[in-house]
């Protein structure tokens, strides 16, 4: 599922998308009403994760204007405010869910895959596993496999395996995991990258013959059969 997460309180904005790449998702971050509505019109997203309280334009706002285009998309508004009044605000403007801050991430979960498996009832096309040469993934139990024999990941060293598995066959840069492992704004300047990769290699390569990930010098790495 590709995700958009609307939310302009840094910290929570983070949170939610971490626990989400985590998970397996791919998630883009907009952190005004305006710039997320702006998304909206450059990317089909399967789910709106979506703040009332947002600068230049409220999420009450944007709701109503998404709905003038895409009826379909679920949408899941997160606010402060806990009144009924607020609620039904929030619903009658389009959203299809309403969750009060703070709220169990793992709820969050469970909403998203009600409002997934809601809106694609025929849907049997949904990705569940990855699979390069006989390196597996699985997205259901996170389980990785080499040959069949299972491998230990940390949630990190998993979500980067999955986006190379993702674009197998494609050189990924170091910007681009960054965008899409790590947080956006995080340090460019480090070897954080280096080191999980080296890490996944002596997990995934190091006692095969055929090895999987390589370094394309001055551009980023590649992993194929």
């Amino acid at each position: 599922m590709n995700i958009l997460v609307i939310e302009d309180e840094k910290k929570i904005a983070h949170f939610i998308t971490r626990g989400l790449k985590e998970e397996g998702y791919a998630v883009s971050i907009a952190n005004t009403g305006e710039q997320g509505l702006h998304l909206t019109t450059l990317t089909d997203y399967d789910l709106i994760i979506l703040d009332i309280m947002l600068p230049e334009m409220d999420g009450i706002d944007v709701c109503k204007k998404f709905r003038e285009t895409n009826t379909s998309t679920p949408i899941i508004m997160l606010t402060a405010k806990d009144e009924v009044k607020d609620r039904v605000k929030g619903l009658d403007s389009g959203a299809n869910d309403y969750m009060t801050k703070p709220f169990a991430f793992e709820e969050l979960l469970a909403r998203i895959r009600v409002h997934h498996r809601t809106n694609n009832p025929s849907n049997k096309a949904i990705v569940t596993k990855l699979e390069v040469a006989d390196l597996s993934l699985n997205f259901l139990d996170h389980q990785v496999t080499r040959n069949g024999n299972p491998i230990e990941l940390t949630s990190r060293e998993f979500s980067l395996l999955e986006y190379l598995m993702h674009n197998s066959g494609k050189i990924v840069t170091r910007t681009m995991i960054l965008e899409h492992v790590w947080d956006i704004n995080f340090d460019t300047e480090t070897n954080v990258i280096d080191v999980h990769i080296n890490h996944l290699r002596q997990k995934i390569d190091q006692h095969e013959n055929k090895k999987l990930i390589h370094t394309v010098r001055g551009r980023g790495y590649i992993l194929h059969d």
